[in-house]
């Protein structure tokens, strides 16, 4: 097998396309054609550093690449897709940080070593090839990548077994492959792509191992993924075939809450996407977008550079809970305008609010990180180009329903990430206190350099008002049928939630005011207080959605009081 050095290059139209965030197949192949490098690298580096480590009864990691080598030699096509097959780059880049001892797990190391051999005996079936080779048994499962495991009776968690092949018959131990006790890996197949359902692999997740957990639900993964894809090759046949070029595999995780999937992606395993159950095709299609932008900007921070190293900044980013560094941002602009593309071609009034409100919260993290020291000259070619692309679509008319939602959602996000995580300056709060204090008139404002960013845990999801709104875009009378105890439903929901977004105004104002006035020091119930005097045309209303931050600090200064009344006395 060939270790192929020679510097990769991106064509400049591949490379104009893929700093626009759309690119096409040439833009992917040119990312394919990276990665393979990338991952012989990190399997020869893996070898390297593990030379001398006890591989227990298992042969030699050379005697594994010898094997791997031979099936490429006889059938390189197969083995090439195996090596590229995303399960095997992040059981590589595990195994190889166990053996640095950058992270630590419960298997003994000869078990995260010996998984070569597992992948060497797929490529020698894959191959065609007759041969025998042992490989590690992990909690009763021998998992053989891109093709399947099968259960084989062990009664200690770790072990190992024979693999053979003799004229196409494959054994794992005593099963054989397509027989009693053998568990195929599934495919999800739509017209133009086809994908591996990965449900078995122990390195299908992101970090530790886990065991397989074969899906009783892949009928309906099968039938939701056809949808999907029919639906990103209608509006985008382009980047359809883009995405089918790149992904390789799906990982199925267990349904999240409606209106919350959970998804994932990483720059060990181009090609996968970790995705919760969907709600619907729609919501299918707008993950694999999202996570393939991932896929994408991992493989070209492989070849290019967009920041330099270093630095404990944070920032704030509209899709998480938390502050993140500039490296995390970077990925997720890039993966955000691709959800706010694809929400753009779709109708109906929540596809409306999920562009409305992506197009707006994306242009927001550009814009919070355009001036970042660390960025790269080719880090800022990409933010301006995401910034223009952007910035043309904010006067595309929506839906006025979907508009306003979108609008109260980025509020709602943006001043209550500010209440958990931005700390004023103490000494402003208390010059601003006694002033207030002392009725002397209008209160100033600091300027907003003296704050600083401390990440919290937040007690509920900041997008627990979003994920009730796009209830109440589904179906209206729903969301008011869960006024009473919306919490059962949506995880961290409150009636005053309810209220305020399904016109009853006054009735959320007196609940969150009254949160505040008992104690509350609750960034959900400053933020709503702050959201009902919006909808009341209140001038509170502007520095309770821009500086909770600060006005929770003073009230707290001052041992509570009016909050109203203290944030209509701010001024700039």
């Amino acid at each position: 097998m060939h270790l192929d050095t020679q510097p990769h290059r991106v064509a400049p139209k591949p490379y104009g396309d893929l700093l626009s965030g759309a690119c096409g197949p040439d833009a992917v192949a040119s990312l394919r054609s990276a990665e393979r490098s990338w991952r012989l690298l990190l399997l020869r580096a893996l070898i390297d550093a593990a030379d001398g480590t006890p591989t227990a009864s298992l042969a030699s990691l050379d005697d594994g690449w010898q094997l791997l080598t031979r099936a490429w030699e006889a059938d390189p096509e197969p083995v090439e897709r195996l090596l590229l097959y995303p399960a095997v780059g992040t059981w590589a880049a595990y195994a190889l940080r166990r053996v640095r001892g950058a992270v630590t797990g419960d298997s003994p190391l000869w078990v995260e070593l010996g998984r070569l051999h597992a992948v060497a005996a797929s490529a020698a079936v894959l191959a065609g090839l007759d041969f025998r080779t042992s490989v590690p048994v992990r909690d009763g499962w021998v998992v053989l990548p891109m093709l399947g495991g099968a259960r084989v009776a062990q009664t200690d968690r770790w072990g190992t077994v024979e693999v053979s092949s003799e004229a196409g018959a494959v054994m794992v131990g005593d099963v054989r492959r397509d027989g009693p006790g053998w568990s195929p890996l599934r495919e999800l197949s739509a017209d133009g792509c086809t994908l591996v359902l990965d449900d078995l692999d122990p390195h299908r997740g992101l970090r530790a191992p886990q065991p397989p957990h074969p899906l009783d639900t892949a009928d309906r993964w099968s039938a939701l993924f056809a949808d999907a894809w029919e639906l990103l090759a209608r509006h985008d046949p382009e980047g359809a075939r883009a995405a089918s070029c790149g992904l390789s595999s799906v990982v199925p995780r267990p349904r999240a809450e409606r209106h919350r999937p959970n998804s994932a992606s990483s720059g060990d395993a181009f090609g996968a996407v970790l995705v919760s159950e969907p709600d619907d095709a729609e919501q299918f299609a707008a993950t694999l977008v999202h996570e393939f932008q991932h896929n994408k900007l991992s493989a070209f921070m492989h070849l290019f550079t967009l920041y330099d190293d270093g630095g404990e900044e944070r920032f704030y980013a509209p899709w998480r809970d938390d502050p993140r560094p500039l490296g995390g941002l970077l990925q997720g602009v890039y993966a955000f305008f691709g959800v706010a593309r694809f929400w753009r071609h779709r109708q109906g009034p929540t596809a409306q609010f999920e562009y409305a409100l992506w197009r707006a919260q994306t242009l927001r993290a550009l814009h919070g990180i355009r001036g970042a020291d660390r960025l790269t000259d080719l880090g800022r070619e990409l933010v301006d180009e995401l910034t223009g692309r952007l910035t043309a679509w904010q006067d595309e008319p929506v839906d006025p329903r979907a508009r306003d939602a979108a609008h109260l959602a980025a509020a709602d996000h943006h001043a209550t990430w500010r209440a958990h995580h931005v700390r004023p300056d103490l000494d402003e709060v208390t010059r601003a206190a006694a002033a207030y204090a002392a009725r002397s008139g209008p209160v100033r404002l600091p300027p907003r350099g003296k704050n600083t960013i401390a990440a919290a845990r937040p007690e509920r999801g900041l997008d627990t008002r979003a994920v009730l709104l796009r209830r109440l875009l589904d179906d209206p009378e729903g969301l008011r049928a869960l006024s009473a105890a919306p919490g059962a439903v949506v995880e961290g929901a409150r009636p005053e939630d309810v209220a305020l977004l399904t016109g009853d105004v006054d009735g959320a104002r007196q609940s969150f005011e009254a949160r505040v006035r008992a104690g509350s020091a609750a960034p959900d119930a400053w933020v709503g207080l702050g959201l009902a005097l919006r909808a009341e045309q209140h001038t509170a209303a502007q520095v309770l959605l821009t500086r909770p931050e600060f006005v929770m600090a003073v009230h707290a200064e001052l041992g509570g009081g009016d909050p109203v009344h203290l944030a209509s006395s701010f001024r700039s």
